[in-house]
């Protein structure tokens, strides 16, 4: 089934291939800056740190919708040993297998692909069961902390949390800028908020999975003219789900990634930050999330941290 022709104009609109020259793996974290870090850190006030991560556990998030992808199976291999002998020194070590989307985490832009093709026009089959990800793994970015932004949808149409057949659009973004008193610029890390992770920390991960509001096919155009950095919000599946275009799924993974060459995040708490946001009235903040560099992997856990 190809994809509809809706899905190629859009493509052709936000595509970047080229645009950081022909050998680029990290797209659009080219636009952060020396300055725009800078400007970041100039945003913090209070120095109030704000964890958005969900915790890494054996009952998260994943419910067997995904194949493969696993919570953390987690296995102590020493337990207080004495390793140079008797009365010496003790340590403890443990292990864990876990899938890299498991909770909190990044897409790297050889996560998607579609007709062939990864970002900048690389062959997807670059992508392979040995070496992984041969370019534009999850390990390309030396570095990502930049302004952060908090659109927060739900609170702008004032309500906890979206209803799961609800699609962000532009103008939902347009409306959360306008709530918070701030607009988004060229470098930033921007933060979707649906409340939908409300219903993992209620304890329903099958409801949290499907319906999901989340964001429409036409958000890329609005990140694209805007030269985002990077977008995360607080669902599994980061775009609505099911899809808003009958039988286009994913086809927002594919123009952030693919076309764009935009990082997006999945699973992120933003219940603090929302909180934190309202009581400061602001919603621009240094953003720490640094991808752990796994060589060849297309995600990655991460510990988002923002500092206001």
């Amino acid at each position: 089934m190809s994809l509809p022709a809706e899905f190629h104009e859009i493509a052709k609109r936000v595509n970047n291939w080229g645009r950081w020259g022909a050998d680029d793996e990290i797209g659009t974290l080219n636009l952060i800056t020396d300055s725009v870090v800078r400007d970041a850190a100039a945003t913090v006030r209070t120095g109030q740190r704000i964890p958005l991560a969900l915790p890494l556990r054996q009952d998260g998030v994943q419910s067997g919708l995904i194949p493969g992808r696993v919570n953390p199976l987690h296995a102590m291999v020493q337990i207080n040993q004495e390793l140079f002998g008797p009365g010496t020194v003790a340590t403890s070590d443990d292990i864990v297998t876990l899938g890299l989307q498991a909770a909190t985490h990044w897409d790297a832009l050889t996560h998607a692909s579609h007709s062939g093709r990864i970002y900048n026009g690389r062959p997807a089959d670059t992508v392979t069961a040995h070496a992984g990800a041969q370019f534009s793994s999850i390990a390309a970015p030396r570095h990502l902390v930049s302004r952060g932004v908090l659109l927060d949808v739900a609170r702008a149409h004032g309500v906890d949390r979206l209803p799961g057949d609800h699609a962000v659009t532009p103008e939902d973004l347009d409306a959360a800028e306008e709530f918070g008193g701030v607009r988004v610029r060229a470098g930033d890390l921007v933060l979707v908020r649906t409340g939908q992770v409300q219903v993992y920390l209620a304890g329903d991960k099958q409801a949290y999975a499907y319906p999901s509001p989340g964001l429409s096919v036409r958000t890329p155009e609005w990140f694209h003219a805007r030269d985002v950095a990077a977008v995360a919000n607080d669902t599994l599946t980061f775009e609505i789900f099911p899809p808003e275009i009958e039988d286009l799924w994913l086809g927002v993974h594919a123009l952030d990634l693919v076309e764009m060459g935009m990082l997006q995040g999945q699973n992120w708490n933003l219940e603090g930050l929302s909180t934190a946001c309202a009581e400061a009235k602001r919603y621009g903040f240094l953003l720490s999330a640094m991808p752990e560099p796994f060589v060849g992997a297309t995600g990655t856990p991460v510990a988002p941290v923002a500092v206001l």
